[in-house]
């Protein structure tokens, strides 16, 4: 924790100081998913965001600074959670920003017409002893659906502030930061029945006098038998006081029958529920008619189904075709391969007579010609439309109708159905699919994803090809490819479940209505994430390139090219043309795709050796972006590991394709 807090300190310095002033007030957004948090951070930050990872995980955190009466107030987005005990990533990450502290005041964004929701993460807010404002956000939806609220009733039960918003419409807003400046600690004391009372109390003896929030809400998640709290507990606790903890801990499960979590929370929903009666004067009507209709049919078994599937394509139309298709071929073709690259290769080759630094901007591996090119006009226009796409799908409520409906499909790989959505995209970009298994709740699914995306997700410009390439083939020979390929993810995937460490994240996900999504908000999110990408992604494009530069000037490319001929023809049964093919396509997929393909339009591929070359290029190495996305997200280890088993394992798959084909006298 010491080192998380030391770091989280280095980046905020960094990221404030061009104001050369030093920050007096950070406000920490809390909430719930889905609530609206992301449109009140945008209010109060405007364009200064910096959007980068917590230390030590793969979650993304928002900071940005605001002005207020000469003050420098610095503003952190945190990941929606429904509990300060952890079930995810999100939620630890949550809960360790709070108790690092850096945090001078809580803004709670609350969903106003699910108020029980927004009190049980409320009263945990309050238990920390810190400045809370509740802003209970959406106040139209809640209003529509026959909801009414007693503000200030609920203000006298909870002792704080508490705030009416329509964050779309930045309605309220102007409010937040001087409640804020007023907001008084929370003092919400709940209880929680002997013997719990008890263990809280001799825990709290066994705390430093000093934390940034009370002793007894640190209390109360340890004595849940919290693990993700043990390095906490060695960073500021002497052994002795670490053992006895756990001690009294262990004793007080072995005296109840029930998980202590489960009393804890039980005793939270009880009191939620009193305050309940006493705030909503009226009780809260269904969504309209259109939102309930349309909410029961996309989760229907039956018309669920072509939804999904129009919802899928549409997606795979907008990213995969007029992302990665048109804007990609008129970036590519036209501004980078008719502009960009002839300029700036005449321009290089007037001002630089040296010809080893021409090659390094402007050659084959050129910083220019290629990494600018591949960041700009091949990545840049598939994110962009991912992440409209995506945003919508996030801000319509559809997002967890379409995990849900694909839990039961995903669940035999050990991953649930959030696991859809990186899967669905791979087919438009698996470097940009990597990035997006940061949606799912463990570690564990997140490596298999990404295991999965580089193994067998064929992206959109290399699925184009092989699809070329199949149109030679019979009916038979496409499905077999197919086939082939499905059946090594499932595989994979259920091998992979067993192998890799970790747990299987519950899936309990909740269905919002269905409604709208407001312009405003998916054009913010979509250009804080285009930030970041700029920021964090370019750069390893430019590095990667660099890489293979070197590789190519000291001849290394071409000992590998020599290794590998005897396995493409011995073993796969491909001339040697194919084996170009092969390490191109680490450079880009549909390069590898495109080599293959041109060496079938001359006539050197038989029937079964296009299959087999399909077949196995599918499978092979991800491109080197998608390679380093994987580095910057899973780790070098990981990444060398997944690259180290996908190679022999596509070459195995495709071997045994063409020796199968061959014994049984099969010919296509």
């Amino acid at each position: 924790m010491e080192l998380i807090k030391q770091k989280i300190q280095d980046l905020d310095k960094q990221s404030l100081s061009s104001l050369g002033k030093d920050v007096e007030t950070t406000i920490t957004l809390v909430g719930n998913p889905n609530v609206g948090k992301s449109v009140v951070f945008g209010y109060l930050t405007g364009k200064y965001v910096t959007v980068s990872n917590y230390p030590g995980t793969t979650v993304e955190i928002a900071r940005g600074k605001s002005e207020w009466q000469g003050k420098t107030l610095r503003i952190i987005d945190t990941p929606g959670t429904n509990s300060l005990i952890p079930n995810s990533e999100d939620e630890r990450v949550t809960r360790d920003i709070i108790i690092s502290g850096h945090t001078s005041a809580i803004v709670q964004v609350g969903d106003a017409k699910n108020l029980f929701r927004t009190l049980y993460l409320t009263l945990q807010l309050l238990e920390l002893e810190l400045p809370v404002v509740l802003n209970l956000n959406m106040m139209d939806e809640a209003e529509e659906r026959g909801l009414e609220i007693d503000f200030t009733k609920l203000k006298t039960i909870l002792g704080v502030p508490v705030n009416a918003s329509i964050a779309i419409r930045k309605t309220g807003l102007d409010k937040l930061v001087p409640l804020v400046e007023t907001a008084p600690n929370g003092r919400f004391r709940l209880y929680y029945g002997e013997p719990i009372e008890q263990a809280i109390s001799d825990i709290e003896q066994l705390l430093p006098e000093k934390l940034p929030i009370a002793r007894r809400a640190m209390a109360i998640m340890l004595v849940t038998g919290d693990e993700t709290l043990r390095e906490w507990l060695k960073a500021h606790l002497s052994l002795d006081a670490v053992v006895r903890i756990g001690d009294i801990v262990s004793e007080l499960h072995r005296q109840m029958e029930t998980p202590i979590d489960l009393l804890i929370s039980r005793a939270r929903i009880a009191r939620v529920n009193e305050i309940l009666k006493q705030v909503e004067k009226k009780q809260l009507q269904p969504e309209s008619r259109i939102s309930r209709f349309l909410g029961r049919l996309t989760l229907h078994p039956i018309w669920g189904v072509p939804i999904l599937l129009g919802v899928l394509y549409a997606m795979y139309q907008v990213v995969g075709v007029f992302g990665a298709g048109t804007l990609v071929d008129y970036l590519e073709n036209v501004v980078f391969g008719e502009w960009i690259n002839p300029a700036a290769t005449t321009l290089v080759q007037k001002l630089i007579p040296i010809p080893l630094i021409q090659d390094f901007l402007v050659g084959q591996y050129g910083l220019i010609t290629m990494a600018l090119a591949y960041g700009f006009a091949i990545i840049l226009p598939i994110v962009t439309t991912f992440f409209l796409f995506f945003s919508v799908l996030e801000d319509s409520g559809y997002l967890p109708r379409l995990a849900s409906i694909m839990n039961r499909v995903f669940k035999v790989m050990g991953l649930n159905g959030k696991a859809i959505l990186p899967m669905v995209l791979g087919l438009g970009c698996d470097t940009m699919a990597t990035l997006t298994t940061r949606i799912l709740e463990t570690k564990k699914e997140r490596v298999i994803v990404t295991l999965l995306l580089a193994l067998g997700v064929p992206c959109s410009a290399q699925l184009g090809v092989i699809l070329a390439m199949t149109a030679s083939l019979s009916f038979t020979a496409s499905l077999l490819w197919t086939g082939v390929v499905v059946g090594v993810l499932f595989l994979v995937g259920y091998l992979s479940s067993k192998l890799v460490k970790g747990e299987q994240a519950d899936f309990i996900i909740e269905l919002p209505p269905l409604r709208i999504p407001a312009f405003s908000n998916i054009l913010f999110k979509t250009i804080a994430r285009i930030e970041w990408y700029l920021k964090e992604v370019i750069p390893l494009f430019i590095l990667g390139t660099a890489i293979l530069f070197v590789l190519d000037k000291i001849h290394v490319l071409n000992k590998i090219r020599d290794v590998a001929s005897p396995v493409v023809q011995g073993w796969l049964g491909l001339p040697v043309q194919a084996t170009d093919a092969f390490l191109i396509g680490f450079l880009r997929r549909d390069y590898g795709a495109a080599g293959l393909f041109n060496i079938a339009q001359d006539g050197l591929l038989s029937g079964n050796q296009i299959l087999v070359s399909i077949v196995t290029i599918t499978l092979f190495v991800p491109c080197i972006a998608n390679f380093l996305m994987i580095i910057k997200e899973r780790g070098l280890k990981t990444a060398l590991v997944m690259t180290a088993f996908i190679i022999p394992f596509a070459l195995l798959v495709g071997g045994l394709l063409n020796w199968a084909l061959i014994i049984l006298g099969v010919q296509f």
